[in-house]
């Protein structure tokens, strides 16, 4: 970014653009997700836009799709954000798809997700009398690290097709993929069930460590979602320069595919099994992880006097005073006290301090104050005034 043909600036750059981007941004955007998520066909950029940042792009692609108090059904544990960003526009609410730890039958590991699961949650809603609307996939997963292999991927896409579903596909982590596992992106995948009802989104912040650049990609062949949500994106553009910067930088296709990507993935697989090792010593388990920047990591036996979600934010606030800043379940809405996302996209340095602190703690944490008026809580319920002071990063 600080060579010199990054700074070179056309006077176009600071007229206003296309509401849905620079048509040159979107030309090249098409080419990136066509080669590097394995596209079935080349992406059209008339079916892009650009917004600033994913955020955006879920505020404005629900209130589109849905009505007021309409809802979307969502796997949780999931990103807790996601949250505000559906509710801040269109007042449009979550319709839990809950997962636990525990592999049940015909399951193959923890938290797995099931078109039967997504069958329950929404049989449910209807008799709350929730008009479901559209099922919202993270891949891979955010806070479980979990990619949904092929098959899996399309039945649920089956299962929104034969009760007429939108889908919104969140792939901000495609390319975070440290191990061998064969991640499948909705773009590869040859026949859709409905192209013009499943809509996916990306953008620079995770895949490029990019996150205050603010540049989030929604990719949909439906003309008429793509016409409203562009009515909407004019509050959400971004600024030419920056898309002339990311369209320099994506061209450069020999340093991402020789120096970016394989150093990247080096660093966050190295990353990760240290801070996995270093929890394991002091018999912390954590989920099998795939992609992503993080571990969703089991202190269940940390607060096994007392399993509620109140004993878990005691728990968090002991790391912290620790000044270990790590994420609690309940801010991802799990169904299951005890578990926490650790983030692990920082220097081997940084890795290594946190799990000599948190092995030295480990014994005081294991022994948290009793507190004989505690009853067991199974669920994450809808009031998180406890974690208005908790960022989830």
């Amino acid at each position: 970014l600080t060579r010199p043909d990054m700074n070179y600036l056309e006077p176009e750059f600071f007229q206003y653009s296309d509401t849905e981007g620079t048509r040159s941004f979107r030309e090249e955007i098409a080419k990136f997700l066509t080669d590097y998520a394995r596209a079935a066909k080349a992406l059209s950029p008339e079916h892009i836009t650009v917004m600033n940042g994913c955020c955006a792009v879920f505020a404005t692609l629900s209130t589109v799709l849905c009505d007021p108090d309409d809802g979307y059904l969502i796997p949780a544990p999931y990103y807790g954000g996601i949250n505000s960003k559906t509710w801040l526009y269109g007042g449009i609410q979550p319709v839990h798809v809950p997962l636990f730890s525990k592999v049940s039958d015909g399951g193959s590991h923890p938290f797995q997700l099931t078109a039967e699961k997504l069958e329950n949650a929404l049989q449910g809603a209807k008799k709350q009398g929730i008009r479901v609307r559209a099922l919202i996939l993270i891949n891979p997963h955010n806070p479980l690290g979990d990619i949904y292999p092929a098959q899996l991927l399309k039945e649920c896409l089956e299962f929104a097709h034969r009760y007429e579903l939108h889908v919104i596909m969140d792939e901000i982590y495609m390319l975070s993929v440290y191990d061998d596992t064969t991640f499948t992106s909705v773009l590869s995948l040859d026949r859709l069930p409905d192209p013009e009802w499943t809509h996916f989104m990306w953008g620079f912040s995770k895949d490029f460590g990019m996150s205050g650049i603010r540049v989030g990609i929604l990719y949909t062949r439906n003309h008429e979602i793509r016409k409203a949500v562009n009515q909407l994106a004019v509050f959400h553009s971004c600024p030419g320069p920056v898309q002339h910067v990311l369209s320099q930088f994506l061209r450069d296709r020999d340093w991402l595919d020789n120096v970016f990507f394989p150093t990247n993935k080096k660093r966050l697989k190295e990353a990760q099994n240290i801070l996995v090792g270093g929890l394991a010593d002091v018999g912390i388990p954590v989920l099998k992880s795939s992609g992503g920047l993080y571990v969703w990591a089991d202190f269940r036996k940390v607060c096994k006097k007392s399993q509620t979600f109140e004993a878990e934010l005691e728990l968090w606030q002991k790391l912290l005073d620790k000044k270990l800043l790590i994420s609690p379940g309940k801010a991802f809405y799990c169904y299951e006290p005890g578990w926490f996302r650790l983030v692990f996209s920082d220097s081997v340095d940084k890795i290594y301090l946190f799990t000599i602190t948190t092995s030295s703690t480990a014994d005081a944490l294991c022994n948290p104050e009793k507190d004989p008026s505690s009853k067991p809580s199974n669920a994450p319920g809808k009031d998180i005034s406890q974690l208005k002071n908790i960022l989830v990063y």
